[in-house]
């Protein structure tokens, strides 16, 4: 194994520390997605619109053979993620489902205040900013990324038919993907970074989506029992599957995900300019997220989302993502005698529940990007987002 050179002096802080899971980690920086990346080669030979119409009967009409005869690669493809791997329990995911919209008033502040800046801190900022994803098209990227989110958290969401079980498969054929575009240009550098979106990087966003996740919810102040939060990992777990994450580094619980994501985290160089300016344009894209547009009232939010934000990611790493210094004393313990304060005004009128509870769902659908034709199966097709066609 020829090690990247950006991660040489990580891995020597982080061998000592668990050299197994530093040595595992390293060597997914070379490992991209096999079936996905032979899928997506073939697809390049045909024209946008064919490989469009071949992915869509993939995914809403697998049983239609003749068609996916069509292309035997597709075709495999999909009938090795049609059953579910042994240690998938549907059902076992109805908690985690329950929990996330209980708390889902705290999801969107703890994904962009705390876990997306913390994969942005890493080297996965190097295929963002060379594409310009987020930069470009920020918002609709991050209202698909919140679409995926939801979706995955639906009663029924994982079961083969439904969203969150397509959007999870479309995610890794959009990595794969971005990954072959990558690949076939001159800006990524293989011998510094390796693999671009490699298995590495896909099995730590997981674990930041999920573990992480979980423990930024709780600082803002989530509540959630033992089953729920085995619950909701497990349904990151499987959504990490359908993603094509390899099972040699896929979490397999909450222990081991946050080990991942620690041991990776040493792994990774020092934050870069890619870091610092993706991290600083997500929070300043936030009040975009949720409509708001006016100068002053964004000004006011962005100020108030680098603080919650430095609050959760902690001083050392904003500082290293250039986050404006200011006091975060309090800040979290406010924000949950805020959420305390509003369960007990529920208590007291039980006829705001249901009230609350629309307008927490209808939240989250709002700053979810629902195209009137419904889920598009297109692949962007150029390495730059402001050349490529909507996808």
């Amino acid at each position: 194994m020829k090690m990247p050179s950006d991660y040489e002096e990580g891995y020597e802080r982080a061998r000592v520390l668990d050299p197994d899971v530093a040595s595992n980690y390293i060597a997914h920086t070379l490992i991209g997605d096999p079936e996905a990346d032979a899928l997506v080669e073939q697809l390049s030979s045909l024209e946008p619109e064919e490989a469009h119409r071949l992915i869509e009967i993939g995914m809403e009409n697998p049983d239609d053979g003749a068609l996916l005869d069509e292309l035997p690669a597709m075709r495999d493809f999909f009938e090795g993620l049609e059953s579910p791997p042994e240690w998938v329990d549907l059902r076992a995911l109805t908690p985690g489902v329950r929990m996330f919209h209980r708390n889902s008033k705290l999801i969107l502040g703890a994904m962009v205040g705390g876990t997306l800046v913390e994969g942005f801190s890493t080297n996965i900022s190097k295929s963002f900013f060379i594409t310009g994803r987020l930069l470009d098209q920020g918002v609709r990227r991050l209202q698909q990324n919140n679409r995926h989110m939801v979706e995955i958290f639906m009663p029924g969401g994982m079961e083969r038919n439904g969203d969150g079980w397509k959007l999870s498969v479309r995610v890794r054929l959009v990595h794969a993907q971005v990954r072959y575009l990558l690949k076939n240009s001159d800006e990524w550098d293989a011998e510094a970074w390796g693999v671009p979106l490699s298995s590495a990087h896909v099995g730590y966003a997981i674990t930041a989506f999920s573990a992480r996740l979980l423990k930024h919810m709780k600082s803002l102040g989530a509540r959630f029992n033992d089953e729920e939060r085995e619950s909701f990992m497990a349904v990151w777990r499987y959504s990490g599957y359908l993603m094509g994450i390899p099972e040699t580094i896929l979490y397999r619980d909450e222990k081991e995900a946050l080990r991942l994501f620690e041991i990776g985290t040493v792994c990774e160089p020092t934050p870069g300019t890619e870091s610092v300016v993706l991290a600083n344009s997500l929070l300043n894209a936030a009040p975009l997220l949720v409509g708001i547009t006016e100068r002053t009232a964004r000004r006011k939010l962005v100020k108030y989302v680098y603080t919650v934000s430095r609050a959760l990611i902690g001083k050392t790493l904003a500082d290293q993502l250039e986050y404006p210094r200011r006091p975060t004393f309090g800040v979290l313990a406010w924000l949950r005698l805020q959420g305390r304060f509003d369960r007990v005004m529920v208590k007291l009128f039980p006829r705001r529940v249901r009230d609350n509870n629309f307008n927490k769902f209808t939240q989250l659908l709002e700053i979810s990007v629902f195209d009137e034709a419904g889920i598009s199966y297109r692949l962007p097709d150029s390495v730059y987002a402001e050349e490529s066609s909507k996808w």
